[in-house]
C-alpha cells in the first residue's frame, strides 16, 4: 500500500513510541502481531499503549508493554472534554516521537496530534489524513483479508519488517490464582476436563446460537467426556447464561459477568475446550492456545475467524451471507441451521486432533 505524507522515519531516532489501540477485545488480539512486530522493530523503545478501560487487561502482562493509559469515554460532554484534555496533556508530557494509530477513527488522530507527537501513522480513514504525517491509503484488498493482515499491513507500507503470525496473549498470576480459588470454590480440581461455553456476543442476535444449543452441547460434555463446564461473559451476557443452565440436564458453573477480562482469560486458558460465537473471547481463546470451536452467523471468517493451531469454525454459507448484519429480517437461517450434532462433531474432530499431537491431554 502506498503512504502520503512525509519523508521516511529514520528508526534509530525513534526513543518513545505511542499506540493507540483498537476499542474491542477481539479487534486488540487481532492486532497484537502487528505490536509485537512493533516491538521487534524497536527492541529499545518505549512503548506505550492508550485503550479504553475495558481492553486494558490484554496488555497488563505483556511483555512489550511499558506503559498503558487508559482512556475514558461516554461519561457526558464534560467529562468527555476533560478526558480528552488529560490524555493530550499526558501526551504532551511524554515527549512521544512517533503515534501508531492502529484505530481508525478521527480522534484518534486529533489526540496525537494534539499531543505533538510529530509522526503520527495510520490509516487515511475517517477523514483524518491531514493530521496524519503519514498516511497509509488504505486499499480495496486489505479489506478482503483477515484483520490480523489489515495491522500488519499499517507496518508494512512504512517499510517496517511486519510477518504474518498468530496473536498470543499473556496471562497474569494474580488473575490465575484467583481463578484456581474461584474453580476450587466450585469443586473443580487441576485434572478436570473443563469445558468453557460463551454464548453471548455483544455485535448482536446475528451472531448468538440459540441457548438450548448450547445447553446441548453442555450436557453432551458431560455425559460423553466426563467434563465440568463453566459459562463465561461479561455482565452483559448474564441472562443469557442463566437461560443456558436453565436449559441444561446437568449442572454448570455460571461465572457470567463474574469476573474481570484478566481473570476471563486465566479462566478460559485453564479450559481444555472452548466453544463460542463470533466474540471477543472467541479470540482470546485461540491466542491462549485453548482448542475453540467458533458458531459462526452473519459475518465473516475470512476477515474475523479465530487465529490459533487448535481452532475451527462451524458455519453455513447462505445467498445472503456474509452479510455483517446485527439482526436478521430473515429468521436468522445461518445461526438456526446449524444444529448441535455438526458443532460436536467439530469439537470431537478438533480434539482427535490436539490429542494426536499431544497424547498426554487424552487421558479421560
Amino acid at each position: 500500500m502506498k503512504v502520503a505524507g512525509g519523508k521516511p522515519i529514520d528508526k534509530t531516532a525513534i526513543r518513545r513510541i505511542l499506540v493507540r489501540a483498537a476499542n474491542w477485545v477481539g479487534d486488540v488480539v487481532m492486532g497484537l502481531p502487528a505490536f509485537d512486530a512493533l516491538r521487534r522493530n524497536f527492541p529499545e523503545s518505549h512503548i506505550a499503549v492508550l485503550a479504553r478501560p475495558w481492553v486494558t487487561a490484554l496488555f497488563e502482562n505483556h511483555p512489550g508493554v511499558d506503559e498503558i493509559i487508559p482512556y475514558s469515554r461516554g461519561q457526558g460532554i464534560l467529562k468527555d472534554l476533560a478526558e480528552r484534555l488529560r490524555v493530550v496533556l499526558l501526551l504532551r508530557k511524554g515527549n512521544f516521537d512517533l503515534a501508531l494509530l492502529f484505530q481508525n477513527a478521527f480522534e484518534a488522530a486529533l489526540l496525537a496530534y494534539l499531543g505533538r507527537v510529530p509522526l503520527r501513522v495510520g490509516y487515511n480513514t475517517d477523514g483524518r489524513r491531514l493530521l496524519l504525517s503519514h498516511a497509509v491509503i488504505r486499499d480495496p484488498e486489505i479489506l478482503k483479508k483477515h484483520q490480523v493482515e489489515y495491522y500488519l499491513a499499517v507496518l508494512r507500507a512504512i517499510g517496517w519488517e511486519a510477518p504474518t503470525q498468530e496473536p498470543h496473549l499473556h496471562v497474569g498470576q494474580k488473575e490465575a490464582s484467583v481463578v484456581r480459588g474461584l474453580l476450587s470454590y466450585e469443586g473443580i480440581e487441576e485434572s478436570d476436563f473443563l469445558v468453557g461455553l460463551s454464548p453471548g456476543a455483544i455485535f448482536g442476535p446475528a451472531k448468538r446460537w440459540p441457548v438450548e444449543r448450547f445447553a446441548a452441547i453442555a450436557d453432551r460434555s458431560i455425559e460423553r467426556w466426563g467434563a465440568r463446564v463453566v459459562l463465561l461473559g461479561s455482565e452483559k451476557d448474564a441472562s443469557t447464561c442463566f437461560d443456558l443452565s436453565r436449559a441444561m440436564k446437568h449442572g454448570a458453573v455460571d461465572l457470567c459477568g463474574k469476573t474481570s477480562l484478566g481473570e476471563a482469560m486465566a479462566l478460559i486458558k485453564r479450559c481444555r475446550f472452548f466453544l463460542s460465537n463470533d466474540s471477543g473471547l472467541m479470540h482470546v481463546g485461540a491466542a491462549l492456545g485453548v482448542p475453540t470451536v467458533a458458531v459462526f452467523g452473519s459475518t465473516d471468517p475470512i476477515a474475523t475467524g479465530p487465529k490459533g493451531k487448535w481452532t475451527s469454525i462451524v458455519r453455513h454459507d447462505m445467498d445472503c451471507s456474509p452479510c455483517l448484519k446485527p439482526e436478521c429480517r430473515n429468521g436468522y437461517p445461518c445461526l438456526l441451521s446449524i444444529e448441535p450434532d455438526e458443532v460436536w462433531e467439530a469439537m470431537e474432530k478438533l480434539r482427535e486432533e490436539v490429542e494426536g499431537e499431544n497424547p498426554r491431554k487424552s487421558n479421560l
